[in-house]
């Protein structure tokens, strides 16, 4: 029967995976939170724990939410989360891509233009080389037009949001 039940150290190590999950709900925005399968109280020591500022004060509210966490199938917390998560490293990899496509624009010029016009059907090419002679010509000078942000913003709409 021994065999069945976990080990202190086991339990230690889901407690305290349980109280970082909880954690983590105090760093969601408002409506992330309001969006998740939360029992009141559990949403009620959230709401609390981010408007403490004393340290050991925040402490003891992070060890309240760990226990009422313990109380709760957290799976559904944990899922949220973790898709909350994947979209921040897509939107991190989309921002990336646009980036090297502004700055492969503005160092190759009219070839780098014809790629993006190729992978991207529909760009506005004229657009897109009004903006390039813009921003390379704000380049050495110093003088900012936002011809490059301009094409940034130009780029985020050609991928998609």
């Amino acid at each position: 029967m021994d065999e069945e039940r976990p080990s202190k150290s086991e339990r230690k190590r889901r407690s305290d995976d349980l109280q970082s999950l909880g954690e983590a709900l105090i760093e969601l925005p408002d409506s992330e939170l309001n969006a998740l399968p939360l029992p009141e109280n559990l949403r009620d020591a959230v709401l609390l724990a981010r408007k403490i500022t004393a340290h050991g004060g925040l402490y003891r509210q992070k060890q309240y939410i760990g226990k009422l966490m313990r109380k709760i199938d957290a799976e559904p917390i944990r899922a949220a989360l973790e898709a909350r998560r994947d979209r921040e490293r897509v939107e991190a990899l989309r921002f990336r891509r646009i980036e090297q496509w502004r700055d492969r624009l503005l160092q190759e010029g009219a070839s780098a233009i014809e790629r993006l016009a190729a992978e991207v059907p529909g760009i506005d090419v004229a657009a897109v080389t009004d903006l390039v002679a813009r921003a390379r010509a704000e380049q050495p000078t110093g003088d900012s037009t936002g011809a490059s942000r301009a094409l940034f913003r130009l780029l985020r709409e050609a991928f998609g949001k």
